[in-house]
């Protein structure tokens, strides 16, 4: 099977965006701030969409490689996903914050 074929299954393992997660992180602003916020939200993951790519990308071949276990595989792709999240999450809040 070639690497980009997976590509579809691994950026939503990584978590790629849905238009419901994408409005849940907005629920704690004032109802006259969400709208800005989903917008903001689906930017800053469409902007991050390219770097979880790579990173999937790179996964895969060191997986194919038998350079990772696949509990390591899990390791990794878990702390990436969470590590990309929170940053993404600050950046919204970076961004919601000059508003």
């Amino acid at each position: 099977m070639k690497r980009w074929a997976l590509l579809p299954f691994v950026l939503g393992t990584l978590g790629m965006p849905s238009l419901t997660s994408a409005e849940k992180p907005c629920d704690d602003y004032p109802q006259h701030k969400q709208k800005r916020c989903e917008t903001l939200w689906k930017q800053i993951n469409a902007d991050a969409a390219a770097e979880m790519a790579q990173f999937g990308r790179t996964q895969l071949k060191r997986r194919e490689e038998g350079t990772i276990s696949k509990e390591q595989h899990l390791r990794e792709n878990m702390a990436f996903i969470k590590q990309s999240a929170d940053k993404r999450l600050r950046l919204l809040s970076k961004l919601m914050s000059k508003e």
